[in-house]
């Protein structure tokens, strides 16, 4: 028999109530370890997480902040058009203003003229949180309403549209509202890609050449003042592609400030207004007419010895020869007799045709949305099918028939017209509006008009300029003017292998004293085509030779003088 000690009793019952609370810790301490260990866990996952899915975020947000809220806009050569900046406003919250609100608004007004010290009292007593004081503000007067110390105005930064270039190409750039959105010209056009945070960090290239833009700008401006002109407005156009080098349209205005911008400024008259612009689509009635093969000789002729009665209508020739007339005669001397006579072959329906195919009967292809839709005949009777052969009974824009006399020189091919750079070899095929044959003569005889007859102030010396005048009295509401004209010169350089075609029109001209009273295009219009030409050929890539030109000879041929006519052609439209 075994007896137990009491120290030994003791012992046992020590051990055996011990147990249950080491136990009981040890699974305290397992899950709090459990618990340490899923909550790192989660930190881990979640850091694993955030490297995996919000740092390219972070870094797209970086590279975001480094590129304008707005595209930049250059020229063809990168020249900057458009810029966004960041700019200074200056606001004010009235109800946190703590110096003596009188004394501030003299402040104000003496650094801020905008408004009156009255105006600024009025705004510092208003219950308003806040308002702005100045947007657009320069450094220097942030710099001087900051020096008065008052807490309670307020300086931030905000994205600022710039156009360098200021009045240059305002009509193919546009503007922007208050709100940023593009308001005319590309602005307007390209508000999606300037705005897109995808596309936004390289700039946009339009077509446009700044230099040859300055030029076409200042010659039409000089023309406009020196004939006190109610508007003027010209395009260069590349035959090619459809670019636009160049498009200006007079009175202008600044894209940086339009306050004070009438519509007459504001509106495109290169794509949105309409004019009869007279003899320029004699060349092309005649083109139709030698596709159409009513025409099949240059030799052929037709009577022009006399005005031509079409119902109460009577058809003139400005400077009339009483004569018959050959092809290029007829072109050299602008008959509007003998060309009526070959619309009135031609008929109703090929004359509309024609109109049709060079897209007369609808606005402007190109990206800008400011354009005008051409006034079209209602009805084509005898009379109407005669007289839009010379440019009268239809309205077309400037840029219809820039883009027509592209097609005209360039081999018959009719493209939309562009204000986007076009990259080499992308150019639009466009569609044939006429022969290549027919483009060959037709070259031909718009030289020939500029070394023989009513263009010869259009020559620009080793540029082989050809062209074509047109006068056209402005109809009003008791019908044509007599005295009123928009004189338009469609020319194409160089003639030889036509490259640009440099359309200028001046709206109501007056005459001068070296023009001797007259305002025909012959004297107001082909002058600044041909300055525009010598000015901006070589930036065009045109070297001037003097040894190179388009053959005419076999057409001079069949040209007859009489003594003294080639002074009188100086007189003509």
């Amino acid at each position: 028999m075994i007896v137990l000690t009491a120290p030994q009793m003791i012992d046992r019952r020590g051990a055996g109530s011990r147990n249950p609370m080491v136990v009981a810790a040890h699974a305290r301490l397992m899950v709090l370890m459990l618990v340490f260990t899923a909550c790192v866990a989660v930190v881990i996952f979640r850091l694993a997480l955030l490297a995996i899915t919000v740092e390219p975020a972070s870094a797209a947000t970086a590279a975001n902040a480094m590129v304008p809220l707005r595209g930049d806009v250059v020229d063809r050569n990168g020249a900057p058009l458009a810029r966004t900046i960041d700019a200074w406003s200056i606001g004010i919250h009235p109800k946190k203003v703590i110096g003596d609100k009188a004394a501030l608004a003299a402040q104000l007004a003496a650094v801020i003229p905008d408004r009156t010290e009255a105006q600024y009292r009025q705004i510092l007593e208003s219950d308003f949180t806040f308002t702005y004081l100045k947007r657009r503000a320069l450094p220097e007067l942030v710099a001087d309403v900051n020096a008065l110390g008052e807490p309670g105005i307020a300086f931030s930064r905000e994205p600022e549209r710039l156009y360098p270039q200021a009045t240059m190409a305002a009509h193919a750039l546009g503007y922007l509202s208050r709100e940023g959105e593009g308001m005319r010209g590309m602005e307007r056009a390209l508000n999606a890609q300037l705005t897109d945070p995808t596309a936004r960090a390289a700039p946009t290239q339009l077509s446009i050449d700044v230099r040859v833009q300055a030029a076409l700008q200042s010659e039409l401006s000089r023309a406009m003042a020196k004939h006190s002109a109610a508007g003027a407005g010209g395009i260069v156009l590349d035959v090619n592609t459809g670019e636009v080098v160049a498009i200006a349209s007079l009175p202008t205005f600044n894209p940086n400030n339009i306050a004070g911008a009438t519509d007459d400024m504001l509106r495109n008259n290169m794509t949105q207004s309409q004019y009869e612009l007279g003899s320029t689509f004699k060349p092309i009635a005649m083109a139709g007419a030698m596709d159409a093969g009513v025409v099949t000789s240059m030799a052929k002729r037709y009577d022009a010895t006399a005005p031509l009665q079409v119902g109460r209508f009577r058809i003139r020739d400005d400077h009339p020869q009483n004569r018959w007339l050959n092809v290029p005669e007829l072109l050299v001397h602008s008959s509007n007799i003998a060309t009526a006579r070959i619309a009135e072959e031609m008929g109703q329906a090929r004359m509309e045709q024609l109109f049709r195919n060079l897209e007369f009967d609808e606005a402007p292809n190109i990206e800008i949305r400011e354009k005008g839709k051409p006034i079209w005949p209602s009805y084509w009777g005898r009379t109407t099918v005669m007289t839009t052969a010379y440019g009268h009974g239809i309205a077309v824009t400037p840029l219809h028939l820039a883009q027509a006399y592209a097609a005209l020189v360039n081999g018959g091919i009719l493209r939309p017209a562009t204000m986007l750079k076009v990259e080499s070899g992308r150019a639009s095929p466009g569609k044939r509006v006429f022969s290549q044959n027919t483009s060959w003569r037709i070259r031909q005889m718009l030289r020939m008009i500029v070394t023989e007859g009513t263009g010869r102030r259009a020559e620009a010396p080793g540029y082989r300029v050809g062209g074509k005048t047109g006068t056209a009295e402005k109809p009003g509401s008791g019908g044509y003017s007599r005295s009123v004209n928009v004189s338009t010169f469609a020319a194409a350089f160089p003639m030889d292998s036509p490259r640009y075609v440099v359309i200028a029109m001046l709206d109501a001209p007056k005459g001068t004293s070296d023009t001797f009273g007259f305002t025909g295009a012959a004297w107001t219009a082909a002058p600044v085509v041909s300055r525009v030409i010598q000015r901006t050929g070589s930036m065009l890539g045109v070297i001037p030779d003097r040894g190179t030109d388009i053959d005419t000879a076999e057409l001079k041929s069949l040209m007859w003088r009489a003594p003294g006519e080639r002074e009188a052609m100086a007189n003509a439209e």
